[in-house]
């Protein structure tokens, strides 16, 4: 048991990689919050794709981007840090040029600029936590690690609302909308770099050999784990919509509850967390997981029922899993691998919640039509044992 770090919001700044690295996760989480809702639509109404041909191209774009996650791993641990993370930003205004330069009916250039996008989006998390892991230690680390997820969510919100908002002006409104995207990238890729953050050369090179610590159950786990980020996109719509035919305004709704609870609740409760081991918080929060899906399994089974508010109120429960989650699971990662091979064992950690990410709307649609108990019961009885082996894992 530890002791529990105070929030000081100047120090959390500083700790995060200063004023101008929050401005650039902000202005890039703003661009990825524009682009998100409206790929699929760019392809399906600007390009002349098919849905699925649309669909897959994003899909593969996501997993393939994951190659390049050793790449960045080596490049950190030869004391690389801001320049990585602009990099990964640089890469995505690459695919958004080559998204607007995309003639219509061509499906492989929608497919070129999906890959670049997701090389962006699978290196961003690694950079960024090797970089607030550089200018920050401890306690003060994990607390950092849960501002910038605060701040990016609070801008993935506020630019999704913006893009949804924007959707009605068609075609010409979707092209605007992805060259705002691109120079925000631009402009968060300058502030990156900006701020001129390096590991210590000695620290980067020592025991270069040395292999990244494996953390087999962790890295298993959090596959499992990561199927929470997807339940309020995915899951929670898919039930709600088409097998309790609630109106879509609840999902609307969880959604944004939840983007809510974690702007406000990710460093409080990060902070209160961390009298306990950061493993037995990543422990807690499976634990949490499994009591929300026995809840939804509850809410959503046939009969009487509880209806679309249960699942709301089930909802909440779930997202401070996730935020227990999110504030436990790179921090303890962090934690674990040694200096010189922080950022290969980042690298492992962001493959697997990649491949979490990738897989999970597949998975989750899958199990759905099956009813409740597939579909929660799975979850539950996942979850757990992923919980149980975090638990068990024992470092050396």
């Amino acid at each position: 048991m530890t002791t529990t770090v105070k929030i000081r919001p100047h120090a959390l700044v500083r700790a995060s990689g200063g004023p101008g690295y929050a401005v650039a996760l902000v202005v890039d989480a703003l661009g990825t919050g524009l682009l998100r809702p409206l790929l699929l639509l760019y392809g399906v109404s600007v390009l002349r794709l098919s849905a699925p041909a649309t669909g897959i191209a994003m899909t593969l774009g996501a997993v393939v981007g994951l190659a390049c996650m050793p790449a960045v791993g080596r490049w950190l641990d030869r004391g690389a840090r801001s320049t990585v993370v602009a990099a990964s930003m640089l890469v995505r205004v690459l695919g958004v040029t080559v998204l607007l330069a995309a003639p219509a009916g061509h499906v492989w250039a929608f497919a070129a600029a999906a890959l670049f996008l997701g090389i962006g989006n699978q290196a961003w998390p690694a950079a960024h936590a090797a970089l607030v892991a550089t200018v920050a230690d401890g306690r003060e680390r994990d607390a950092a690690l849960a501002g910038g997820r605060a701040l990016r969510n609070a801008g993935l919100g506020t630019g999704a609302l913006l893009a949804t908002a924007c959707l009605a002006g068609g075609t010409t409104a979707l092209q605007a909308l992805a060259a705002v995207t691109g120079l925000a990238y631009l402009v968060a890729a300058a502030l990156a770099w900006s701020v001129h953050v390096h590991a210590h050369p000695a620290t980067a090179a020592a025991g270069d050999d040395e292999p990244a610590p494996r953390m087999r159950a962790l890295l298993a786990a959090n596959v499992i784990y990561v199927f929470c980020l997807n339940v309020p996109e995915v899951a929670l719509p898919l039930v709600l919509v088409t097998q309790m035919h609630a109106s879509p305004v609840w999902s609307g709704a969880i959604f944004v509850a939840n983007t809510v609870l974690v702007v406000t609740l990710q460093v409080p409760v990060t902070v209160l967390m961390s009298r306990f081991s950061r493993r037995s918080v990543l422990a807690l929060a499976g634990v949490v997981l499994t009591v929300s899906y026995l809840g939804f399994l509850v809410a959503t089974s046939p009969g009487p029922g509880w209806g679309a508010p249960a699942v709301a109120a089930v909802s909440v429960v779930c997202t401070l899993g996730e935020i227990g989650y999110a504030g436990s699971a790179t921090a303890l990662v962090t934690a674990l691998a040694p200096a010189h091979v922080l950022g290969r064992a980042l690298a492992r950690f962001q493959l697997s919640t990649g491949f979490g990410l990738a897989v999970s709307p597949a998975a989750l649609t899958a199990l759905a039509p099956h009813g409740p108990a597939a579909l929660w019961g799975t979850l539950a009885a996942a979850t757990l044992l992923s919980s149980g082996a975090v638990a068990a894992e024992r470092e050396r």
